[in-house]
């Protein structure tokens, strides 16, 4: 006979429930469907009546049977989390919906501080209920839980670089509100908030599974109307108090450049305006990695100097392009690369600072054309390959 599945079998509780309920005259499927609300293995029939033949189980008390009802009408069919057993994964989505909305709400003038307050109670729940889940006790022997500071020191702490960094610095603005004003501030710090809330999602997301996603309560609602940047960039530095500065400061001592440029720590958006219908006309924030992201290149950027991304001479391709293949690459190939795959405009064009970023930009100081790492890359692919290789000989000027 092959051995029951115990996850399918009816626990003490759920046998004193069943038991409680067929006294009252419940019918078994009736209560074959209360039993099996939220549960991941289902139970069957026959369940119900191997408890109702065996005369060693007793009937749960009313109080019980109540609360038993109360508890399975709480869940949450869209994340199928619980009020009473998943209470700090509930708590934590509501704290960081609750940042968010306070941040986003144009009556409200109080959005740094509010916004790290809650954000710190979000984590803390997140954090807390994955270290409960792994045994490790959260609260030490004086009564007080451990704190999120603390736990993004702990060497078993399951966040990224960027993302300590990120909850590092919220924390510090978070202790800076309780003593000091900081006036209209709050979007300095709105790359630090965003990263703060898209790497709250993913953690959500990879501990405890994808169905507890914010994406459907937590929206970017950004509108602007005939809006000059010049006059937004001087507009943010006016009633800014001094001891600001100071404060970005301390945000990133002891943080190398890459360090601040990670997008865990802070999420920046390169955006290129153009002409469109005012129906299209709006902030969308998509992932770099995605089509759609490389394809409308509102693309997530590290900021380098120019001469850092695209540092290959035409020359200087072609010597790298023959180094990594050993295939006869000459110049007169490289003009046809960069024709075939249109990459750069011809010489003479009106506009020659309309190239493919890339691959290449336009040096108006000396009227040239450098090249990118992945340029050379997306050369040393085509030479592998000897049909793209053969078409791209054949491509004429």
């Amino acid at each position: 006979m092959a051995s029951r599945n115990r996850e399918g079998a009816l626990t003490g509780t759920e046998k004193s429930i069943v038991k409680a309920l067929l006294a009252k005259g419940w019918r078994n499927q009736d209560i074959q469907a209360l039993v099996n609300v939220g549960r991941k293995a289902t139970i069957n029939s026959a369940r119900i009546t191997e408890t109702k033949n065996d005369a060693a189980i007793a009937a749960a008390s009313d109080d019980e049977v109540e609360f038993f009802q109360i508890r399975k009408s709480s869940y949450d069919h869209n994340t199928g989390l619980n009020l009473f057993d998943d209470e700090r994964l509930v708590r934590a989505r509501e704290a960081m919906i609750l940042a968010v909305q306070v941040f986003n709400s144009p009556s409200m003038r109080f959005k740094t501080e509010v916004f790290t307050m809650l954000a710190n109670v979000a984590w803390t729940y997140l954090m807390h209920e994955h270290y409960e889940r792994k045994g490790v006790k959260i609260v030490g022997k004086d009564g007080r839980s451990i704190l999120l500071s603390q736990i993004v020191e702990r060497h078993d702490c399951p966040l990224s670089k960027g993302i300590k960094g990120n909850l590092r610095a919220v924390k510090l603005l978070r202790d800076d509100v309780e003593h000091k004003l900081l006036g209209r501030a709050d979007s300095k710090w709105l790359g630090l908030f965003q990263a703060c809330c898209l790497n709250f999602d993913k953690c959500m997301c990879e501990l405890f599974g994808a169905q507890l996603t914010l994406s459907n309560e937590l929206a970017f609602a950004l509108q602007f109307t005939k809006l000059n940047f010049d006059q937004a960039s001087t507009l943010n530095k006016y009633e800014i108090p001094g001891e600001i500065d100071a404060i970005d400061a301390r945000l990133r001592e002891g943080m190398s450049e890459t360090d601040i440029a990670d997008l865990e720590f802070q999420f920046r958006v390169v955006y290129t305006l153009d002409a469109v219908t005012k129906s299209r006309a709006h902030f969308q924030f998509v992932q770099p990695d995605s089509a759609e992201g490389k394809d409308i290149r509102n693309v997530l950027v590290q900021h380098k100097l120019a001469d850092h991304l695209y540092p290959h001479k035409p020359r200087d391709v072609v010597k790298k392009v023959v180094k990594a293949t050993e295939v006869a690459f000459t110049q007169h190939n490289h003009t046809q690369a960069w024709r075939m795959f249109e990459v750069r405009p011809r010489n003479g064009a009106a506009q020659p600072e309309n190239t493919n970023r890339d691959y290449c930009i336009f040096h108006a100081a000396h009227g040239d054309y450098t090249f990118s790492d992945q340029w050379v890359q997306k050369l040393v692919n085509v030479c592998g390959n000897a049909q793209q290789l053969q078409e791209l000989k054949s491509f004429k000027l």
